[in-house]
């Protein structure tokens, strides 16, 4: 098959493609989801300087941040079915370059509300390249390599969401903040040029007609959920309380639209994949559990332990690192034992966040947070990858939207959990704020890893009275 070529799958059945085709899939994959990770933590140590060269301060700032992740948690679902319908690596390419286009217009912003809209755009990119790209990987690879693929593509992504902050902090002291996005721009090129390279696929068990209902009932309920989720703590109670109405007004709507639907943009019978559901649900609260760690630990380096942002960056190079090897580990797990292993990585990541809460030493403190990073990295891989190998793969893309979506909604709660126990006087940086907010997380971990372990023990005995009236 050449690079042109078109790998379809559905009723007709799949090819797989040669090796250098999988190969430049996979390279456009990590770049793009580099970049993502990248622009999702980067920002958080320039956001003073942007408001001083921008000449723009208060809760204004937030928006950098808070625009990009809001627009990325709405398109996703809807992302992942198109590249289904209308191709994969069209999408794909597709997100690349309006990632590396609106990264340009970050960089040349002049105004905060410039920047903001920019950062919108960036959001709809990475929101077509993770779910298609996740999707095209489990297409172009077979079944027994296409965990180890998705798993290194994670892992590069890992490296940046585990730096993102520090890699941002030392461009805008040593360069500017703008140089977070210029370098954006060669990365999307390199992941477009790769992404051209590869082989296309899409469903053909489906026909190419868009359920337009859906997607604007999809969207409107992600945008008031996401909205209500970042914002809601600012506001009075009955606003928040009227928001969380609306969300979930809108999402009955979007169900019934669903149920009625001749090709709908999300198959209900989705969530009644047993497997499925408890990987992604599990998932949800390993992401909110690593968005914590991420934002208490660097943060407590430099409070708690006197660090200056360089040392701290290089002191969390250590957890950054097993983070992002994470990835590759995850991706060699069988199916069979992904339920099993992401207990124990939501068991293993309370106790780890528990033991941080309570560490007096820097040295122990460190080779904790380094068996956090493993063990989480681990578990938000395992999510992505275990989560493809129990769907059919002509609906992947649906499948890998709708569990990024989710524990994309789990981050944002994670980020505002983290707001609710900051000390506003010393900030989150200080020790009582920190050690609330791990030993929340921690609870809510050990709760996630009780409800996975009792439905896993449901299902296996359902499985042997299953086979014991077989034999009888």
């Amino acid at each position: 098959m050449s690079n042109g070529a078109t790998l379809r799958n559905g009723a007709s059945g799949a090819t797989t493609p040669p090796f250098a085709t999988r190969r430049w899939a996979l390279l456009a994959m990590s770049v793009g989801v580099f970049c993502i990770q990248l622009d999702s933590f980067g920002l958080n140590l320039a956001l003073p300087q942007i408001g001083r060269d921008l000449h723009a301060g208060g809760d204004g700032l937030q928006w950098v941040i808070s625009a990009y992740l809001l627009s990325t948690g709405t398109l996703m679902l809807g992302a992942g079915r198109l590249g289904d319908l209308f191709g994969r690596r069209r999408l794909l390419v597709a997100g690349l370059a309006v990632f590396g286009a609106s990264s340009l217009v970050c960089a040349l912003a002049p105004t905060l509300p410039a920047l903001v809209g920019a950062r919108v755009a960036q959001g709809a990119g990475a929101a077509m390249i993770m779910p298609v790209g996740l999707s095209l990987l489990t297409n172009v690879y077979p079944a027994e390599l296409r965990g180890r693929a998705t798993g290194w593509a994670l892992g590069i992504g890992g490296i940046a969401t585990a730096c993102g902050p520090f890699i941002g902090g030392a461009l805008t002291e040593s360069v500017s903040w703008r140089a977070v996005f210029w370098l954006n721009v060669p990365l999307a090129v390199l992941g477009a040029v790769c992404a051209l390279r590869t082989a296309e696929s899409y469903d053909t068990s489906a026909p190419r007609s868009v359920d337009w209902g859906g997607l604007a009932g999809a969207t409107a309920a992600l945008a008031a959920l996401c909205v209500v989720i970042d914002r809601g703590p600012r506001w009075p109670w009955p606003v928040a309380l009227a928001g969380v109405a609306v969300a979930v007004a809108l999402l009955i709507l979007f169900v019934r639209r669903e149920r009625a639907a001749a090709h709908p943009l999300v198959e209900l019978s989705l969530f009644h994949n047993g497997p499925y559901m408890a990987l992604t649900l599990a998932g949800a609260a390993a992401n909110t559990a690593t968005v914590m760690f991420l934002f208490v630990v660097p943060l407590t380096l430099q409070g708690q332990w006197n660090l200056s942002v360089v040392l701290a960056g290089t002191a969390f190079l250590a957890p950054a690192l097993a983070m992002a090897l994470a990835g590759p580990l995850a991706g060699r797990v069988p199916p069979r034992a992904a339920a099993r292993l992401m207990a124990g990585c939501l068991c293993g990541g309370a106790l780890v966040l528990a033991c941080l809460a309570r560490t007096s030493s820097l040295t122990l403190y460190l080779a904790v947070a380094t068996v956090g990073g493993a063990v989480l990295g681990v578990a938000n891989s395992l999510t992505l990858i275990a989560t493809q190998a129990v769907i059919r793969p002509e609906r992947a893309g649906e499948a890998s939207g709708v569990t990024k979506t989710v524990i994309t909604v789990a981050a944002g709660l994670g980020v505002g959990l983290a707001g609710a126990v900051t000390d506003q006087d010393s900030g989150v940086g200080s020790e009582t704020a920190a050690d609330m907010a791990l030993l929340i997380t921690a609870s809510g971990s050990l709760a996630a890893c009780v409800v996975l372990a009792m439905w896993i023990r449901l299902r296996e005995g359902m499985v042997r009275a299953g086979s014991a009236e077989s034999g009888g």
